[in-house]
């Protein structure tokens, strides 16, 4: 199967009627994407440890995988061009295309986000545990109540291995938010192997900022600690990327300094990914640590603006390059 029947609906468009390629659709699902990453590690790795203190990550937080990847899904299928094509992805698979390995990651990490989820929701969302089975129980003559009690049953025994699956799935699925974009060698803004582990480091790290939106106490503490690590790698991460694409040759040291200086984007980074996403986040913590009180939802909700933000000033830039070019052409 040939990788152009999955084009988006700008991928079809005129540079002359001033669309780009990707929009906004791309940017939410590669950040839906790693967000979804990142809740399922920290999930998966929270219930491995079996603490009690980890009330959030360990059982509520799963539910919101699922919840966060249909999003993403949805997004990306409002971009879609030939929106029949999608399923082509499912009868085959190639080794050589990065959307093959895509799709297939996407369809193992639905059935072990909700096997996960299962395997905790008798403790975590004991109202929906019922709710649920109260609703199954007149179907098709109780058959469909007795196989969701049979998945139930099978989750809570199979919990350490299912999560064990998780977390390498997970992994595949962040790293694949980078690769996917760096796959695309023509876009020299893209072509770095260090997005693969820059999207991935971000997914965590949103997914630990969007747990901690509902953590208190010892777990939050915990919590901040993680992701005030995971920021620090980012911003080491990035840097790598940065260093790469200078010296990388002229077409990506001139594709990189859009972010750097200029006029649509620089602002976008500089204020939302470095400041806000990044620095930011670091700031409140240190003044936390110090028993300076701030309001405890701004960290985690700058980390989630700024994972975005990363998100659109790498898609967009690599199609305002290319329109830029175009219009000097002309």
């Amino acid at each position: 199967m040939n990788e152009s029947v999955f084009v988006t609906q700008k991928m079809t468009s005129s540079f002359a009627d001033g669309w780009h390629i990707w929009g906004w659709e791309v940017s939410l699902y590669l950040f839906l994407g790693g967000l979804t990453a990142g809740i399922l590690i920290l999930s998966a790795m929270s219930l491995l440890k079996k603490k009690e203190e980890l009330p959030v990550s360990s059982k509520l937080a799963i539910l919101w995988a699922p919840i966060f990847l249909s999003l993403g899904m949805f997004f990306l299928f409002l971009d879609l061009t030939n929106k029949i094509n999608v399923l082509r992805f499912y009868m085959t698979f190639h080794v050589t295309s990065v959307m093959s390995w895509g799709s297939w990651i996407l369809l193992v990490i639905y059935p072990v986000s909700i096997l996960l989820l299962l395997s905790v929701m008798q403790e975590g969302y004991p109202g929906i545990y019922k709710f649920i089975r109260k609703n199954l129980e007149p179907l098709v003559h109780g058959k469909l109540l007795k196989v969701f009690d049979l998945l139930v049953d099978f989750s809570i025994k199979k919990r350490d291995a299912i999560a064990k699956i998780a977390i390498p799935s997970g992994i595949a699925l962040g790293i694949y938010t980078g690769i996917l974009l760096s796959a695309f060698n023509a876009r020299p803004l893209w072509n770095s192997a260090i997005l693969g582990p820059l999207f991935l480091v971000s997914g965590i790290s949103t997914g630990t900022a969007f747990v901690l939106l509902l953590s208190s106490g010892k777990e939050r503490k915990l919590l901040l600690s993680v992701d005030s690590k995971l920021i620090l790698t980012e911003i080491f991460i990035l840097f790598l990327f940065f260093i790469g694409q200078i010296t990388g040759g002229a077409q990506r040291r001139d594709a990189v300094m859009i972010l750097f200086k200029g006029d649509i984007l620089a602002p976008i980074f500089w204020i939302f990914v470095v400041f806000t996403g990044l620095l930011l986040p670091l700031i409140l913590e240190w003044l936390e640590e110090r028993g300076i009180e701030v309001p405890q939802k701004l960290q985690p909700l700058f980390v989630l603006a700024g994972g975005l933000a990363l998100r659109i000033v790498l898609v967009e830039g690599a199609f305002i390059l290319r329109e830029l070019s175009t219009k000097a052409l002309l």
